[in-house]
């Protein structure tokens, strides 16, 4: 039994995700690791994990600060499209719905539309950016955000902004779900943990906080002023990514992927890295000797370093042969795995609920006894954007400091399951849905209701950034296709909601609501453990049964 009861595997001498994290306090002969490329200053006993290729391309050689302009940018892009473009019309729901002389739940069914869109082109945007890269999909997804948003700024009808909002639907999956496979593309596991909390808070709680400024905006300009104003941002985010995103994708030696691999080899590996700092042609047919270089035939080392303007090329050539219905078919087969099909329905029926609330905020506050303006009720999205923040900021400086403890005391060895620690504030969700609704029945003060409606934000941020973590640890070579799988249920249980959450909640009452809701979440919230417990032997079963190669369906860790 490892630290924390995590149960040992017996099958494999090495579980894939299972990796040496501290090579101070591992029992791993030095020989093992000592070759191998480690971190620098305080991290200076950090096994690199996955290890970078000699290639001066290869992302994980990127210097510091090219990751975090990359990052900076792609969170711009999830901020306006992921973040923002859902809630967009939110607080103004009752003052469009006068204008177009409709009922509120018409007015919501249109974001729904957009979020089934969303979710049908999820699929494609997996496909084409598994076989052509990401940085086409991401710049065509900005490009659809940017024509969706001059188009519902043009418009004066009910069809129009409802094929406004269509097109926008385009270009929220890519956003939701390639930025965060970008960062394993782009860091080491030990890294990963603060940029998962600053995109896990992008896609949660940023979205109330543009709900603070668009209130106010609808009611002092009007709700077109919510395109106008969008058209700008979009436009330099289009160019931003054209010019600073370049291709993270990166075909690298499927040796160097030693948290993928159930023989990781490290003495070999060493060796291989030894042999190549001194020659550049390392190269064995042995199926016991690492073979450093990958399909071309330039060694990694000796290939010249892009310049700014081939980084630019937005056609990258093909990075698997697979056709695209297999890649189309490989997010919903991912689901096979239990603790993928549990990742993806415990976040993202969180979130849901979580989008729920924003459905019925103008419903609940617009009319007696609340009377508040559609600014009114953008103000109140103060609350979740607080417990948002809360939660990332909580997470974001606790969790890599505590895999990295709890490394520490397993002997040097980190199992993703650690990750899932974070799942313990996460049952402030359930408690914050059952006191929103509570206090919303009851005509508590609007300052009550948004202390809750921001704890129920807290434990969702929390359980998004753990959960993801954990994905993207554990089943690395399937994240493309994890997130795009997450991506597609939570807009489809998005879409559902639109079309009656608004009459159930005028029906039952807040109360009844947010009482299911809550409950149900602190049953998801509540079979963790059985992924601590047992996530390294199922990680193990489901490398010797594996499902995907029975049926002849490829992920990273097959190429």
């Amino acid at each position: 039994m490892g630290f924390l009861g995590v149960l040992e595997d017996t099958k494999l001498q090495h579980v894939p995700a299972t990796v040496i994290l501290s090579e101070a306090e591992s029992h791993t002969p030095d020989a093992a690791t000592a070759g191998l490329k480690h971190g620098t200053g305080k991290d200076a006993n950090i096994i690199l994990i996955p290890q970078p290729s000699d290639d001066p391309n290869d992302p994980l050689n990127w210097p510091d600060m090219k990751k975090w302009v990359i990052m900076t940018i792609i969170g711009f892009g999830a901020v306006l499209y992921a973040a923002v473009l859902a809630p967009l019309l939110s607080p103004a729901l009752v003052v469009i719905a006068m204008d177009f002389q409709k009922e509120v739940a018409d007015i919501t069914v249109i974001s729904g539309y957009m979020l089934l869109v969303t979710a049908c082109s999820g699929p494609i945007v997996c496909a084409l950016s598994r076989k052509y890269g990401k940085r086409l999909i991401l710049i065509l997804s900005s490009l659809f955000g940017l024509i969706g948003t001059v188009i519902g700024s043009a418009t004066s009808t009910y069809d129009g902004l409802m094929a406004a909002r269509v097109v926008q639907g385009f270009s929220i999956s890519a956003f939701e779900s390639l930025v965060v496979s970008m960062i394993g593309d782009l860091f080491f596991v030990h890294q990963r943990g603060v940029f998962m909390t600053i995109i896990q808070f992008i896609l949660g709680a940023a979205s109330n906080f543009s709900a603070i400024i668009v209130g106010p905006i609808a009611t002092n300009l009007g709700w077109k002023y919510l395109f106008h104003i969008l058209i700008a941002f979009s436009a330099l985010e289009t160019i931003l990514l054209f010019l600073f995103v370049p291709e993270t994708s990166y075909n690298r030696d499927r040796r160097y992927e030693i948290d993928e691999l159930a023989d990781d080899k490290l003495s070999d590996l060493a060796a291989a890295e030894k042999r190549h700092a001194h020659a550049s042609d390392a190269k064995s047919s042995g199926d016991d000797i690492v073979q450093v270089e990958t399909a071309t035939s330039t060694p990694p080392g000796l290939r010249p370093k892009k310049t700014f303007v081939q980084e630019l090329s937005v056609f990258n050539g093909k990075f698997c042969d697979d056709n695209l219905l297999q890649l189309f078919i490989a997010p919903f087969a991912v689901c096979a795995n239990l603790a993928v099909l549990w990742f993806v329905i415990v976040t993202g029926g969180l979130t849901a609920f979580f989008v729920a609330q924003s459905y019925d905020m103008s419903q609940i506050f617009m009319f007696p006894p609340y009377n508040l303006s559609a600014a009114g009720v953008g103000y109140l999205s103060l609350g979740p954007f607080i417990g948002g923040l809360l939660g990332a900021i909580f997470l974001g400086a606790t969790l890599d400091p505590l895999i990295k403890w709890c490394a520490k005391k397993n002997g040097g060895v980190y199992e993703p399951e650690y990750r899932l620690l974070g799942m313990i504030p996460a049952l402030a969700a359930g408690v914050g849905l059952f006191a929103f609704g509570y206090m919303c029945e009851n005509h508590f003060s609007y300052y009550a209701t948004a202390t809750m409606h921001g704890m129920d934000l807290f434990g969702i941020a929390c359980a998004a950034i753990s959960c993801s973590a954990y994905a993207i640890d554990a089943y690395r070579d399937m994240s493309s296709e994890i997130f795009i799988a997450n991506m597609v249920f939570k807009n489809l249980v998005f879409y559902g909601f639109s079309y009656f959450v608004n009459d159930w909640t005028f029906k039952a009452g807040p109360a009844t609501v947010f009482y299911v809701f809550g409950g149900i979440a602190l049953v998801m919230v509540g079979t963790t453990p059985i992924f601590f417990f047992w996530g390294k032997r199922y990680r193990s079963f489901w490398h010797r049964h594996n499902l995907l190669e029975k049926w002849g369906i490829r992920t990273h860790a097959e190429m």
